[in-house]
């Protein structure tokens, strides 16, 4: 499980994210990752995560099960994201057939891509 101050919760967050983030796809997931010049307030700001498990997934067990197995593939990675990062990874319906080691993959893909274009 993420830690609490790791966790995005509030809505303009995600929102921020996603509007101003940089946007990568792959087969089962999208990443948004915010990666904004840190200001005064933001210095030594921990990098937060947040998910977004649609129904398109699944029903409830099947959406859970998809939230636990991204927090666990987030949170080993996200101690690589620049500091007042802010990452939304959305889950899309091939997710809920995925193993946690091609999550894993995707997650690992996408924020080299989104981490190399965000530079």
């Amino acid at each position: 499980m993420l830690p609490a101050p790791s966790r995005l919760r509030r809505r303009p967050d995600f929102a921020a994210a996603v509007r101003n983030g940089r946007r990568v796809g792959r087969a089962r997931l999208i990443v948004h990752l915010d990666v904004h010049s840190p200001s005064s307030d933001d210095a030594g700001a921990l990098p937060r995560a947040g998910f977004v498990v649609g129904r398109a997934v699944g029903d409830a067990v099947t959406r859970n099960r998809v939230k636990r197995q991204l927090r666990h593939v987030v949170r080993d990675r996200l101690a690589a994201l620049p500091g007042g990062a802010r990452l939304v990874v959305r889950a899309l319906p091939a997710a809920a057939d995925a193993t946690s080691s091609e999550l894993a993959r995707d997650l690992d893909s996408a924020l080299t891509r989104a981490l190399r274009r965000a530079s």
